[in-house]
């Protein structure tokens, strides 16, 4: 019985051991989680001199927040209006933000800083957006304002890289010469706002500034112009600006010219592998440009060796040769191009003659697409592009409010219309030295699928 009893024991002791060691999974003890993440933005609580003060005399500002703050990326940020010519220099510590000014400030002229999303609490990083500073060194503060919306004219939409920018009673060399009075951040749909402006006359420009100068000085920068002087008075004014480079950016392709030239042989890639499309060239890439071009040893045959009729046309860079033929569907294709058929400047022929072989794709790979238009101005010679991407995939005039193609690819397309102006078919850029606006084009909002083998309809509305 003794017996008995103490091995009762031991088998309660020994589970109590188990509970407290091994526990269950409600028994084990964690880290606490805390409360919710902080999504507070820090909050201003005072500033000194106060917000909205006239008749400053000093040359600093103190902002006091109502927690621990940092101020991030200050260039691309804060924004002081009139700019300064010796940037104020804008500091952080603690609770406090100070901007200090380097430069004089003008008499009678009201300033505003603009801190955009650089105050963030230090803890979780949430900013304080677009927080304005106002103050005058004179007796009232200016109130008028100046809106607009700048859009990329090639394309309809809109950069909020760019920077708007106004001049003050200038001439239109100034923009070319100094930096601007006032500049505001685009948004993301392309609009801006001046505010606490005085009354007069201002040139209004828009600038995708390459060098940080906040200056015109090239013409592969997209830049905007206004055509006439803004007079800013009791209405608040509204403008719209056309972006364009003068000139493409060719910076980089000298050194990248150099890379696919330093195989001393002369080589190529073709557009088509397996099949080709019944409506595109059939395209020939060389590494180096050519000199020598002898289309009589490029043939084009049916598996029969039949020649074919082919047209050949060589691009600007004299890298891409194209043929173009009547091309037949479901049709195998032969494409013989002899060695010494292309040659670059330094007489390098392709180092054997090959033959490349291919068929066409079918008819019904392709969609049929039928448009009708709703405010189409036709006096402006609309174009109707098919965009993906950056890339314009067809082109074609309008000269009526309802257009059918078919054989287009399938696939979804971006809807552009460019308003060719001059009647050149295609896209003019702006010159700011002959006033003339760039050529305007609007990307809708609709986009277009087409499917193959199918009769893709669709309505659009201007």
């Amino acid at each position: 019985m003794r017996f008995i009893s103490i091995f009762y024991c031991l088998v309660v002791v020994g589970a109590l051991a188990a509970l407290i060691i091994g526990g269950s999974g409600c028994a084990q003890i964690g880290m606490p989680t805390g409360g919710p993440k902080d999504t507070i933005p820090p909050k201003l609580l005072k500033a000194n001199p106060p917000n909205n003060s006239t008749n400053f005399k000093g040359n600093k500002i103190s902002l006091t927040f109502d927690e621990y703050v940092t101020v991030d990326d200050i260039q691309n940020n804060v924004v002081v209006s009139p700019l300064q010519v010796i940037t104020p220099v804008v500091d952080y510590k603690l609770k406090t933000v100070t901007v200090t000014f380097k430069d004089t400030l003008l008499p009678n002229t009201t300033y505003s800083i603009n801190f955009g999303n650089a105050i963030k609490d230090n803890n979780e990083g949430n900013p304080l957006r677009n927080l304005n500073y106002v103050f005058s060194t004179g007796n009232t503060i200016d109130s008028l304002e100046l809106s607009g919306k700048v859009i990329v004219a090639e394309t309809g939409k809109a950069d909020s890289m760019m920077i708007a920018m106004l001049y003050r009673n200038a001439d239109d060399s100034a923009v070319q010469k100094r930096r601007p009075d006032y500049i505001a951040r685009l948004h993301g749909d392309g609009s801006f706002r001046f505010a606490n402006l005085s009354a007069g006359k201002y040139k209004t420009y828009a600038l995708k500034d390459g060098d940080g100068g906040k200056t015109y000085n090239s013409k592969t920068e997209v830049f905007a112009f206004l055509d006439h002087d803004v007079n800013v008075g009791a209405k608040n004014e509204s403008v719209t600006l056309y972006a364009s480079a003068e000139e493409k950016d060719t910076k980089g392709l000298g050194a990248i010219g150099k890379a696919l030239t330093a195989d001393k042989k002369l080589r190529y890639s073709t557009s088509s592998t397996s099949t080709q499309e019944l409506t595109d060239p059939l395209e020939l890439i060389f590494t180096k440009p050519l000199k020598k071009i002898d289309s009589a040893k490029i043939m084009l045959t049916d598996t029969n060796f039949k020649p074919q009729q082919v047209t050949f046309n060589i691009d600007s860079t004299r890298k891409k040769l194209s043929l173009t033929t009547n091309w037949q569907p479901e049709t195998k294709y032969r494409l013989i191009i002899n060695n010494a058929a292309v040659a670059d400047s330094a007489g390098v022929t392709l180092t054997r003659t090959d033959t490349i072989r291919f068929v066409t794709k079918k008819e019904t790979d392709y969609g049929n697409v039928t448009l009708r238009f709703t405010n189409l101005d036709l006096s402006k010679h609309p174009i109707l592009q098919f965009v993906v991407g950056d890339e314009i995939r067809y082109s074609f005039p309008l000269s009526g409010n309802e257009w059918s193609q078919k054989m287009i690819k399938p696939g979804d397309y971006d809807i552009r219309i460019l308003f060719d102006t001059n009647g050149n078919g295609k896209w003019d850029p702006g010159n700011y030295a002959r006033k003339r606006q760039p050529e305007q084009a609007i990307t809708l909002r609709q986009k277009l699928t087409v499917k193959a083998n199918w009769d893709n309809e669709q309505n659009v509305t201007l």
